[in-house]
């Protein structure tokens, strides 16, 4: 496999994007008005899903930022009345 530089990857966003903006501009009107509502109810599913997902984004950004979460969550789990065997076999004592 050959790999591309930035240039090239560059250049290859720009002729996609010339070539969608050929397209567009080649449709009729009733075309473009078609399009742009089947893209409207795309985003806008594109926009719940964004938004039902935003808390577990900012939990996991959290997560990958504080190190204190993780010494807590042991903390927790060993407090936790848990069998020995079990908390060996999770590897947490």
């Amino acid at each position: 496999m050959e790999s591309q530089t930035a240039a090239d990857k560059n250049s290859l966003i720009n002729k996609v994007n010339t070539n969608l903006q050929d397209f567009w501009s080649n449709l009729s009107e009733n075309k473009q008005s078609i399009l742009k509502k089947i893209w409207s109810i795309l985003t806008y599913k594109w926009q719940w899903q964004i938004i039902l997902n935003a808390p577990f984004l900012v939990i996991w950004v959290l997560d990958q930022t504080i190190p204190a979460v993780h010494s807590f969550d042991m903390q927790l789990i060993s407090s936790l009345p848990i069998p020995i065997i079990i908390k060996t076999y999770m590897g947490f004592s």
